[in-house]
């Protein structure tokens, strides 16, 4: 998706819009939280795709193997758009990191951000394997969906599917090493050249942003 938005595959650019958008509209959001009269986080959320998708712009300079990958990328990206606009508005710095109303700073508001997109990326990917896959798939993909999303406990689920609970418990733990696979083949873009320790360590920490 990356590769293909750098080159200019509006598709592509949509969906990089659609997964990125609310990781940077979250950072800026923490940022200017508490600032009087500060910048409007939607038009310097628009500056940053802007920038990303210019000719010769940030998208294209992209270094796959730069420390932190994409992720560092996308924070440096975000970071800089704020600082042009805060400095149009001549925003007195530096800006506080640490807010004591809500106790999340702009760098954790990223994160936990960055986090939602990446676990929704995997679940997009888990929907698309389970689509080829067949239909035992895609009802394990339900499965998940219904547990997390919707907060039922398997027996629920069970008891609406007609369904033997052991058996479904077992479905489950299927669904999620399905969902671990997804999550760890995401992970694994956004990490060009990391061992399956890191990646898989970087796993545990984007769930445990959300836990």
């Amino acid at each position: 998706m990356i590769r293909d938005a750098a080159g200019g595959d509006p598709a592509a650019r949509e969906r990089f819009a659609r997964v990125y958008r609310p990781v940077v509209t979250a950072y800026l959001t923490a940022r200017w939280r508490g600032v009087a009269r500060p910048p409007e986080v939607d038009d310097a959320a628009q500056d940053v795709f802007v920038e990303c998708f210019r000719a010769g712009g940030l998208l294209e300079k992209a270094d796959p193997d730069r420390v932190g990958g994409f992720r560092a990328f996308l924070l440096g990206a975000a970071r800089n758009v704020a600082r042009r606009h805060e400095a149009r508005r001549r925003l007195p710095g530096p800006l506080p990191i640490d807010l004591p109303a809500e106790d999340t700073g702009p760098a954790e508001a990223f994160d936990r951000a960055w986090a939602r997109a990446l676990l929704r990326e995997a679940g997009r990917v888990q929907k698309q394997q389970a689509d080829t896959a067949g239909p035992a798939a895609v009802r394990r993909v339900r499965l998940l969906r219904m547990r997390f999303g919707d907060g039922l406990a398997i027996r629920e689920i069970a008891v609406r599917w007609g369904e033997d609970a052991a058996r479904l418990h077992h479905e489950y733990a299927t669904a999620r090493e399905e969902f671990r696979t997804a999550l760890r083949e995401v992970v694994a873009f956004h990490h060009p050249g990391g061992t399956d320790g890191a990646i898989e360590r970087a796993c545990e920490e984007l769930l445990g942003l959300l836990a």
